[in-house]
Order: structure tokens, then C-alpha cells, then sequence
């Protein structure tokens, strides 16, 4: 099992996380334009007619020889590099970064975390994303049984 890297995060707030009852999405991988991995966020990418919320989630992720393991999870439209189509899109926290197209990804949605924006940079996105990651962090390691993944 992998233990996660987890920051140890002073005032972080999570008045704006919404609790919500855990909802299943499911899909084959797809390849979109590779935003993620440039960005730094590598991510897993379905399409999904989810009536949820645009915007950050945090849940579990099974793709391969990850299961149930920790993600953060964007649903919506990257507008602000430049994209039109709606997605899911998943990142696993310490994973390989390696191309998972074509496998079967199943995410667990537990918590809402913030709503989609568009940001005026790609650099605010960026620095919104380590802040995304960093909450994420800090959530997971105040539910523990988000700490490690089960390998299959």
C-alpha cells in the first residue's frame, strides 16, 4: 500500500465544503488536450452526464492498480485554458505520472469542495490548483480512511 504525502496544513477552512452523499461516476479514459500534465496535475478524463455542481470534489478514484485511492475530482468545463466540452477529470494524488487512456475509472464523490471559475491567468489557475491540492491533503488526513489505497 501507498502512503500518501500529506502536508501538515494550519487554518484551513472548510466552511465552504459542502457534505453530500457519496455519488459514483464511471467511464473509459478519454484523451482531451493534456491541460493536467502541463499544468502539473496529470489527470484520468471521462465524460459523464452528472447532474453535479461544476467545480472541485474530493473522493476516491479506482483506475488500474489503484483502488479506492485518493483524488481530487474537477467536474466542468476548463474554460480557463480554453476548452468547451465538459468533463470529469480526475487526479490521483502520488501516482506515476504515466498515460492511462482506454481503462476503466470509476470515481467515489464524497466531498464538494469549491464551484468551476474562470481564472483571468493561467497562473492564477495554477496557484488555485496548490491550493485545491493542499486542502485536499488536509481533508484527507482529517478522514483517515482516506490515508492509504488498497492495491489490487
Amino acid at each position: 500500500m501507498k502512503k500518501l504525502q500529506l502536508y501538515n496544513v494550519r487554518h484551513v477552512s472548510y466552511t465552504d465544503v459542502k457534505s453530500m452523499n457519496s455519488k459514483t461516476l464511471a467511464g473509459v479514459t478519454l484523451r482531451f488536450s493534456g491541460n493536467g500534465r502541463k499544468l502539473g496535475y496529470p489527470t484520468a478524463n471521462i465524460t459523464d452526464k452528472t447532474n453535479l455542481d461544476d467545480g472541485i470534489y474530493f473522493g476516491y478514484a479506482t483506475l488500474g492498480v489503484y483502488r479506492r485511492h485518493p483524488a481530487m475530482i474537477f467536474v466542468g468545463t476548463p474554460v480557463t485554458v480554453g476548452d468547451s466540452t465538459r468533463r470529469v477529470e480526475a487526479h490521483l494524488l502520488d501516482i506515476e505520472d504515466k498515460d492511462m487512456y482506454d481503462q476503466n475509472l470509476q470515481l467515489e464523490i464524497l466531498h464538494f469542495y469549491r464551484p468551476n471559475k474562470k481564472f483571468a491567468t493561467v497562473g492564477e489557475l495554477i496557484t488555485a490548483m496548490h491550493t485545491d491540492e493542499t486542502s485536499a491533503r488536509a481533508w484527507y488526513k482529517e478522514h483517515p480512511l482516506a490515508l492509504e489505497s488498497e492495491r489490487g
